[in-house]
């Protein structure tokens, strides 16, 4: 018997924050309308944890983005716009959303693994889900962290880092070795290389800096954490505990090292966002180079190794006994607060896949367009954030010493334009796809346009030209830019702050 397809206009894969824009914001334009959350939770990061907003400067979020921000504040009772926020408040708006528009929504079902896309030429007809559902549609969006929709139509992407010659960059490729401070051995049994590299070192860093390799910065998981003793959960020791995973840490804290190990950033409730501060914290360097193009079951494996090397981190913080007593009360008063993340045994379901894929479309942002370098004509959103990678791998130098590569942050000197072309696939590829998170952009470019109110302001984007296309009959590529741009400045999107606009001092990174 042959499965029944459910039609819609427009079918978002990914129903994080960027996601929901979109699929808000087609629905808005009367289009029938299609959420798909792979995961069993909305909001992606944005509900998963990450709640100090990496924003760049404020001026450039505007339409649902902002609005979202605002929301945030009128859930806390304060005017403005609020960047910091709990992980269950930002659901709570999200569901808000949903709620007044209508909006259909499914969690919980993934994109058939093989053979779970369908396409006749270059458009996409329908997909399907393990569940068996199949949906069509006349305009996709993906809006995933990993771009898998995007990858089963076959769709052109990269994953890794590009040379700094293919672009002309500065900041792509194999960084500097930065050597650990204080100094680590690096061998197993120490002054003995005979013993072997301890666990997660690399020999070397498999190439000359600048070089491109197919290796990709650092995952964590954005720890919320609470030391309210009526709220919090103690963290015990996790099954799958491995000791050796922690050498590194030991070793820098018998040199003395007495630096925070990861953050304590203080959200509304008494909770924080605590992420990654430093050369061994909570991202799991070197373990996740394969999670792009992984199956459904490694990409399982490799979030529980993260989460249970993050508990894990928790733990050994609170009791190894390597770990010098001043340190161990520290850490000792945080939990896991009982009020966040049920669903998930108190600990977000949405790993920070910090950069999967990264599509090769119409147009690439790249350092250059970041930098103000080159012209855009056809915006479909600002950037300003600064180009951030967090590390890549641990590795030794010539000098043989422990040393971390991939790390950079370099400052974006004023917001820059994103090209509607960056968000749709090669014509000749696809002609009813949107990409606006697996956008096309190098590795370094990514890396200041990889924040959520930029995915939001490029998911509503990327549903408003859908519901043009749809509207008339056009592949996304031939959407008329102006037509576009009327709209999306009639949403409140920012696409132009002048060209004698600065970022004032102290905005590039989070706003307080």
């Amino acid at each position: 018997m042959e499965k029944q397809i459910m039609d819609f206009d427009v079918v978002v894969y990914g129903g994080n924050a960027a996601g929901i824009a979109a699929g808000l914001q087609a629905s808005r334009m009367g289009m029938r309308t299609m959420v798909i959350e792979p995961g069993i939770r909305l909001g992606g990061l944005t509900t998963g944890g990450l709640g100090a907003t990496d924003a760049g400067d404020p001026a450039t979020v505007g339409g649902l983005s902002r609005d979202f921000y605002a929301r945030l504040a009128e859930k806390y009772g304060r005017e403005g716009l609020v960047w910091r926020f709990e992980p269950g408040v930002a659901l709570q708006v999200f569901q808000d959303y949903i709620r007044e528009e209508e909006l259909p929504v499914k969690t919980g079902d993934r994109l058939k693994e093989h053979g779970g896309v369908v396409k006749q030429g270059e458009r996409i007809i329908s997909i399907e889900l393990e569940s068996g559902e199949i949906y069509g549609a006349k305009v996709f969006i993906d809006a995933t962290y990993e771009g898998d929709l995007m990858a089963m139509a076959d769709v052109s992407y990269v994953v890794g880092r590009e040379g700094n010659h293919v672009f002309g960059e500065s900041n792509n490729g194999i960084r500097k070795l930065v050597p650990l401070e204080p100094a680590v051995d690096p061998y197993r049994v120490a002054g003995m290389p005979a013993s072997g590299l301890l666990a997660r070192v690399n020999p070397d860093p498999g190439g000359s800096a600048g070089d491109g390799d197919g290796k990709t910065q650092a995952y964590n998981y954005r720890m919320c954490l609470t030391s309210d003793p009526a709220n919090r959960i103690a963290v015990g020791k996790p099954e799958g505990y491995r000791e050796e995973d922690y050498e590194i840490l030991f070793r820098l804290l018998e040199q003395g090292y007495d630096g925070l190990v990861f953050k304590l950033t203080m959200m509304p409730g008494g909770k924080t966002d605590s992420n990654n501060n430093g050369k061994f914290s909570t991202d799991y360097i070197g373990m996740n180079h394969d999670y792009p193009e992984a199956g459904y079951k490694l990409r399982e494996q490799m979030a529980e190794a993260h989460r249970v090397y993050q508990l894990g981190l928790i733990w050994t913080l609170q009791n190894h006994p390597r770990v010098p007593e001043p340190i161990r009360q520290k850490y000792q008063p945080w939990g896991l607060p009982r009020d966040e993340f049920a669903e998930s045994g108190h600990w977000p379901s949405q790993l920070y896949v910090r950069e999967a894929r990264r599509m090769r479309g119409e147009a690439v942002v790249t350092e250059r367009t970041v930098n103000r370098q080159e012209q855009v004509n056809d915006p479909v959103g600002l950037g300003s954030y600064a180009m951030d990678s967090h590390y890549t791998q641990y590795c030794l130098d010539e000098a043989g010493r422990l040393c971390v590569e991939g790390g950079f942050m370099a400052s974006v000197p004023a917001p820059y334009p994103i090209s509607y072309r960056a968000i749709v696939p090669k014509r000749s590829e696809c002609g009813n796809l949107l990409v606006p998170v697996c956008l096309s952009a190098t590795h370094a470019a990514y890396g200041s346009i990889r924040m959520e109110p930029a995915f939001m302001v490029l998911g509503q984007s990327a549903g408003t030209a859908a519901a043009l296309a749809v509207q008339q009959e056009l592949a996304v590529q031939e959407v008329p830019y102006g037509e576009l741009r009327s709209l999306l400045e009639g949403q409140g999107q920012i696409l132009d702050l002048g060209q004698d606009y600065v970022t004032p001092p102290g905005t590039t990174g989070n706003p307080l």
